[in-house]
């Protein structure tokens, strides 16, 4: 059943999971302010693409206990970055279908962590859902972005040919000592 009421900035989770609550929606780019640091983009091009995003909640028991609360979530998005080997613009497709498992407080979620597959949040009635989609698009983006094959030959050297000659030129100080050290009888 689709729920209008829940909120995707101040989301419930309690109330969303038990209504098996499903919301969806897209926003620019530039809505994300952290993100858009680490984007190789113009402010047009942060307004002209768009995130899709979708929510589904869920109330499910665990091994001897209770229902929790579960949030699953999708995000799509295509992100401008900087390719790291022709330092020119390059669109990767970013695509992310994650599940979260929401515990009363920190503690149970850092004593769980080690046994559980899922992602653990800390359960709120003003939770953030759109802060949790800039979170996990920022640890989705590849740390050294590169195009599949460059628009442009990269060129591949480590230093000028001009250069390597002025090295050839230059005479070695050592060379010069040992010249000076067989010139003295």
């Amino acid at each position: 059943m689709t729920q209008q009421t829940h909120r995707p900035d101040r989301l419930d989770i309690r109330s969303f999971a038990q209504d098996a609550a499903q919301i969806n929606g897209s926003f620019p780019l530039s809505k994300l302010e952290r993100l858009a640091q680490d984007l190789y983009r113009t402010e047009a091009d942060l307004a002209s693409k768009n995130v899709q995003w979708a929510a589904t909640g869920s109330s499910m028991p665990i091994a001897g206990g209770v229902a929790q609360p579960w949030l699953h979530l999708e995000v799509k998005l295509q992100a401008p970055l900087q390719c790291q080997r022709c330092l020119q613009a390059v669109e990767l497709q970013v695509e992310i279908a994650r599940d979260f498992r929401f515990v009363k407080n920190e503690e149970e979620a850092m004593a769980q962590d080690d046994e559980a597959d899922e992602e653990l949040l800390v359960v709120s009635k003003q939770f953030d859902l759109l802060e949790l989609i800039e979170d996990e698009i920022i640890m989705a983006l590849p740390f050294a972005p590169l195009h599949e094959v460059c628009p442009r030959p990269v060129k591949l050297a480590s230093s000028a040919e001009d250069f390597e000659a002025a090295l050839e030129a230059k005479p070695n100080a050592f060379a010069a000592l040992g010249i000076l050290t067989k010139a003295k009888p």
